[in-house]
């Protein structure tokens, strides 16, 4: 992960003094979407609702659990 990553962690200092990044597992996790992909999964969800299995459908290569995840991290601070 780059560190143009955002929020998405916090930075902590271990006992010899070094920092460090701790990251959520929601974000670990997060695969990037194109803005095509992004775009259909806004459009695809007002019109399904949480229906990931038939949203994914939609995306070639990508699966329900990618699109949930996708999802939840978008709207996490929602």
């Amino acid at each position: 992960m780059d560190s143009s990553s955002g929020s998405q962690g916090k930075n902590s200092k271990t006992s010899d003094g070094c920092e460090t990044k701790e990251v959520n597992k929601t974000a670990q996790n997060f695969v990037h979407f194109t803005e095509e992909e992004e775009d259909l999964v806004f459009r695809m969800h007002r019109l399904v609702g949480n229906r990931w299995e038939l949203i994914a459908g939609r995306i070639p290569g990508r699966t329900a659990k990618e699109v949930e995840m996708f999802w939840a991290v978008k709207h996490q601070n929602t």
